[in-house]
């Protein structure tokens, strides 16, 4: 609908299009956190290279393939991801982005902060999910946030 149709039409016409744009828009966020008994300077290192991310993957992500900045790989009998470091903030945060379309648009999002000695770690999947796709995926997805987690922990002390 144009610009001009819109402001010519009529309320309802304005509100419908503005909640399918507001739900299309939307993300479904999954979160887990650790703090890691260790310097936030080591923590970030980690994290910003994207070779040792496989590290941190579940075993249903195979033929990984990564270099400091990029990363593909299949989730076994589902889809092929392509991503990549989309900014880095040393220190603080790694945001990565899909480098080719993927099934639903997403964003993962390193956060991190320092507690005393310690790195508080707060990783996120914001993930444009349909209905459908909310059902089926919010289950593995959040199961993979807390698997980076737990594995980053483990891997970094």
């Amino acid at each position: 609908m144009s610009r001009c149709a819109l402001a010519s039409g009529s309320w309802l016409n304005q509100t419908s299009i503005l909640i399918a744009y507001s739900q299309t828009n939307s993300m479904t966020t999954f979160e887990s956190n650790v703090t890691i008994n260790q310097p936030i300077s080591k923590v970030y290192s980690f994290l910003a290279d994207f070779n040792n991310h496989q590290k941190l993957m579940p075993d249903s992500i195979v033929d990984w393939v990564s270099t400091a900045d990029t990363a593909k790989f299949n989730i076994q009998n589902m889809a092929k991801l392509s991503l990549k470091i989309e900014s880095r903030i040393e220190n603080t945060e790694i945001v990565i982005i899909p480098a080719e379309k993927p099934p639903f648009d997403m964003e993962l999002k390193w956060s991190l902060s320092a507690k005393n000695d310690s790195t508080e770690v707060l990783f996120t999947i914001a993930a444009d999910l349909n209905l459908m796709l909310k059902m089926m995926a919010s289950g593995p997805l959040q199961k993979l946030a807390n698997h980076q987690t737990q594995s980053l922990y483990l891997l970094v002390i």
